[in-house]
């Protein structure tokens, strides 16, 4: 009696599984890398001294992190702000996924050590940087990848 029962439960458990696999959806997408996007508020007739500074210290920055690994890539988007208070600049860092970027925080914080100097320097340099710009918040972002239906 035992016996049939458990073939009988099996086979059920069989049954259900292909058709919980059968069921399953085909999306037309996948999730792809993950940016840090970083919105600044760059103040008027700042412009041009700060993009001086992202790209000597900011890019030498990223680019250290690119090389060892630590990202994949880094952009900088500018925009027409719809307000006084609204950002004008987009600064955007991928990484490969969320677990990446959580692993790779204290690499990164080895990197910036090495090339923007010490903490006390680093934190010298965000002051100096308040006269040119305002950073209004930061966002992680996961792109999306469109595949072939």
């Amino acid at each position: 009696m035992t016996t049939k029962l458990l073939s009988a439960a099996l086979a059920f458990s069989v049954i259900l599984l292909g058709l919980s696999l059968y069921a399953q959806v085909n999306r037309p997408y996948h999730p792809g890398s993950v940016w840090e996007l970083q919105f600044i508020h760059v103040k008027p007739g700042m412009d041009n001294s700060y993009k001086d500074w992202l790209a000597s210290d900011w890019k030498r920055e990223q680019e250290a992190l690119k090389s060892q690994g630590v990202i994949l890539d880094y952009k900088i988007l500018e925009t027409d702000a719809h307000s006084p208070n609204d950002f004008n600049m987009i600064l955007m860092t991928e990484v490969r996924n969320l677990a990446t970027l959580e692993s790779n925080e204290q690499r990164a914080d080895a990197i910036a050590q090495q090339v923007m100097g010490s903490d006390q320097q680093q934190e010298q340099g965000y002051k100096n940087r308040e006269a040119l710009r305002e950073p209004l918040g930061t966002r992680i972002a996961r792109e999306v990848v469109l595949t072939q239906r």
